[in-house]
Order: structure tokens, then sequence, then C-alpha cells
């Protein structure tokens, strides 16, 4: 996930995500990454100007890791249902892979702690904007119910989060019959067929 950015950093990167997800942003001080990244506070500075930045930037390599993700699913080749199916499956793929991310991604997505302009950039830049424009264009063939594509992506995200955030909390196991079947759902309750 953190792949593109040199030691120091993908430390500093792991270790806020970890202490954010286990404490809360409030109860994570700079002093606290550095003594549980092993990086020092002078180096933190040097890669980063303060917590908030850490945090966006956090924001913005999950954002960016879990778009590339999810664009295998929604460029496999087939039909819109089979991109539609790849697009959600690869999406629940991750929360499962790499729930720490799925949390804070959750967690502060609409928090204003994260800037403006990194939410917007995240939304168009991750894998939002690519689902949306599927959505359009299948709204625009007519194998879609004519509805609002981007409300239309929130509502499927929404349902799929609850199911991922259940399984995370140890409600129920996630099967694959169980995904396959929700995402069915999402597909049934929009489609044309």
């Amino acid at each position: 996930m953190f792949e593109s950015y040199n030691k120091a950093q993908q430390a500093v990167l792991r270790t806020t995500l970890n202490m954010i997800i286990k404490k809360e942003l409030q109860a994570t001080s700079m002093a606290l990454i550095a003594k549980e990244s092993g990086v020092s506070t002078g180096n933190i500075y040097h890669y980063f100007k303060s917590k908030e930045e850490i945090v966006n930037e956090l924001y913005n390599a999950i954002v960016s890791y879990n778009g590339s993700f999810v664009l295998q699913g929604l460029s496999r080749p087939g039909t819109v249902r089979d991109r539609f199916f790849g697009g959600w499956e690869k999406v629940v793929e991750l929360s499962r892979l790499h729930p720490e991310g799925f949390q804070f991604i959750e967690q502060y997505s609409f928090s204003p702690y994260i800037r403006e302009d990194v939410k917007l950039k995240a939304y168009n830049g991750g894998w939002c904007a690519p689902m949306n424009a599927l959505y359009q264009d299948a709204m625009t063939q007519r194998i879609m119910k004519p509805s609002d594509a981007k409300l239309t992506v929130q509502m499927h995200y929404g349902a799929l989060v609850y199911m991922i955030k259940g399984h995370l909390s140890g409600y129920y196991e996630l099967t694959d019959e169980g995904i396959h079947g929700a995402i069915l759902n999402c597909w049934r309750s929009v489609s044309n067929e």
C-alpha cells in the first residue's frame, strides 16, 4: 500500500494508520509516532510538516492504492455486468486484505481533518469516478434504470460497507456466496434485465 514511499515514510504511515485505528487520531502524537515507528522526530518533520500532513498523505496513499486495486475489476473484459461485479468484488476483497485501510477511509472520508482538495483528488482519482462512469454508461445504454449515477454508486457502496463492517466486527463470516449474493442484489436493484 505504501510501496512508492521510502523506508522512513512507510514506517511513519504504517505506524500512524495502526495507531489511529487503535487509539483514535487525538491520542496519536508526533512523539508517539516517532517512538512507535522507530523514525526520529526530526526525520519525520523532514518528510511531513505536521500530524495533519501525515494523516492527509495517509488518506491519499490509501485511496490511490484502493483506486488501482478496484480498477482491476472495473476494467476486466466483458459486459457492463461483468465490470460491475468485478469492481464491487474488488472493493470487498480490498476490505478483507487491508481492514485497517478500509476502517481508516470509512472513519475519515468526511472528516474535517482531511483537506477538501485531498478529498476531491481522492474522489476523482480513486475508484469512485470510474465506477460512476460505468453506471452512467450503463444508464445511457439502458442497461440500468435511469438515476443519478453518483448517488446510486454511493447507495451500493453503503450497503456493502455495512456488510463488511458486520464481518469485521465478528457478527458473521463473509462467504464468497454471501458476497456474490449481495453484489447480485445491488445489480438487480438497478438492472433492466
